[in-house]
């Protein structure tokens, strides 16, 4: 019964991957460098990709994966910010056939950026690839500095991470220097940028280096 479970896992991730490959492709004959964007619940999703957004100079499009609802993507919307909604109704991540079904909904008129919203969760979404170029990972003062060692795939697969609302930092327990070890032991190479969505800082910085990543491929 083990094994036959086991077999079913990887026969999904498989397919899974197949599909992810496709959306890849089509984003890349597109020229849209495709970001997935993961975090927990509350530390600030939208808020941090709206504030990225505005330091950026080429096209960006998003896509918002939540279980329910659209109230991001009207959100983003209103801003004048392409975007779109994925519902899983119940699945804990997006996965790769989701997104395969949603890009060609999709219009990509110019080339440019995609941000992927991926729904609150920092252990599903590092699992499962989704035709993505590189995973950003958010995290924020308010939720520990113990997160490296409780969800390690998510930093280790990161090839950029937040540490949003910085500005709380004189007000809560937070360990910088645990945090940073930990992420450290995980992954060697990921840039961490210490972020505030409240008042914009930190994301100049955060844009020019998406920008450099795009560029580079």
């Amino acid at each position: 019964m083990h094994l036959a479970k086991k077999e079913t896992e990887l026969h999904i991730k498989a397919c899974n991957d197949h599909l992810a490959h496709h959306v890849e492709e089509f984003l890349a004959e597109k020229h849209v460098y495709g970001v997935n964007v993961m975090g927990a619940p509350g530390v600030g999703k939208t808020t941090v990709l709206e504030n990225i957004i505005r330091n950026l100079s080429c096209v960006t499009y998003v896509v918002e994966g939540d279980i329910e609802s659209d109230i991001d993507t009207r959100r983003l919307q209103q801003q004048n910010i392409r975007a779109v909604q994925i519902n899983t109704f119940g699945a804990c991540h997006l996965d790769a056939p989701l997104m395969h079904e949603a890009m060609h909904k999709m219009e990509f008129p110019e080339p440019g950026l995609l941000f992927i919203e991926n729904v609150g969760n920092l252990v599903c979404p590092a699992e499962f690839s989704i035709g993505e170029k590189m995973k950003m990972l958010i995290v924020s003062v308010t939720d520990g500095s113990d997160k490296p060692y409780k969800y390690p795939l998510a930093f280790e697969k990161a090839g950029v991470i937040l540490l949003n609302k910085i500005d709380l930092l004189p007000h809560v327990e937070f360990d910088e220097k645990f945090f940073m070890d930990g992420v450290r032991h995980l992954n060697k190479k990921a840039p961490v940028f210490k972020v505030c969505g409240r008042t914009g800082e930190g994301f100049k910085e955060v844009a020019e280096f998406l920008c450099a990543a795009k560029q580079s491929v």
